[in-house]
């Protein structure tokens, strides 16, 4: 069981683009709200493959500074022995900051993410923090998340990803995702796996300042790996959402 999200490239971007409205003003403000099908994070999904109700609140400094914070609802099931509870809900805390390097295509973002569980009765729990960088030349990124204590505190953690996106007819775009997950203990994962793969190909499209998408999400684990039920097999998710 797993959290969600990492501030990826789409949200690098986002932040990104809201650095030219900085630059006149002294800060930046953006909002989103969004549902999904299945919340799924690093290609598991968090939600028991139910839908969730996602949203974010994003503040951008000159000269690309940003904070926010960003939650959404969660399923991880009942705990076995009836001692407590996961929680219902994700609440994420990041900062960093973001821009170009020097007069080129090239840019990085570098950030802190800590990831909260209100509800969480169960020891150890779930809160963790992690640290990352993404390079990005264009419309191509690569990103590097460590963590030195992952969800409940079950070690060291390291996420490397590499993501492709672009835009078409105007009002169309396709995003290509590939994740490693390394773990360091071998009891994460069910039948002591200690690493697995995380992927997605998503088509999105605008209208009227809504955005609407469908990805086909998977992992190359096995329903046995993962803790005996199907959050990691391959999906179609659905999403629509609204920046404010």
């Amino acid at each position: 069981m797993m959290n969600k999200k990492l501030v990826s490239a789409a949200v690098s971007t986002v932040l990104l683009t809201g650095m030219g409205a900085a630059s006149v003003q002294a800060f930046d403000i953006s909002a989103n709200v969004a549902l999904v099908s299945d919340y799924r994070f690093r290609g598991i999904s968090q939600t028991g493959k139910d839908a969730a109700i996602q949203g974010g609140f994003d503040v951008s400094f000159e000269p690309g500074i940003y904070v926010g914070t960003w939650a959404s609802s969660v399923d991880f099931g009942d705990v076995t022995d009836g001692s407590g509870s996961y929680g219902t809900m994700e609440i994420d805390y990041y900062a960093g900051w973001a821009g170009p390097i020097g007069d080129t295509d090239f840019a990085v973002d570098v950030g802190y993410a800590y990831y909260q569980y209100p509800g969480d009765t169960v020891d150890p729990k779930g809160d963790y923090q992690e640290f990352h960088v993404t390079p990005s030349w264009k419309d191509l990124s690569i990103g590097i998340v460590y963590s030195d204590d992952f969800y409940a505190k079950t070690g060291k953690y390291w996420y490397y990803s590499g993501d492709y996106s672009l835009t078409f007819a105007e009002d169309f775009s396709v995003g290509f995702h590939a994740g490693y997950n390394d773990f360091d203990k071998t009891d994460f994962l069910s039948n002591n796996q200690d690493s697995y793969t995380d992927y997605s190909i998503t088509l999105g499209y605008t209208f009227k300042g809504v955005d609407f998408s469908v990805a086909w999400v998977g992992t190359d684990l096995d329903d046995s790996d993962c803790w005996d039920s199907n959050i990691c097999d391959d999906t179609a998710v659905f999403s629509i959402s609204k920046s404010l």
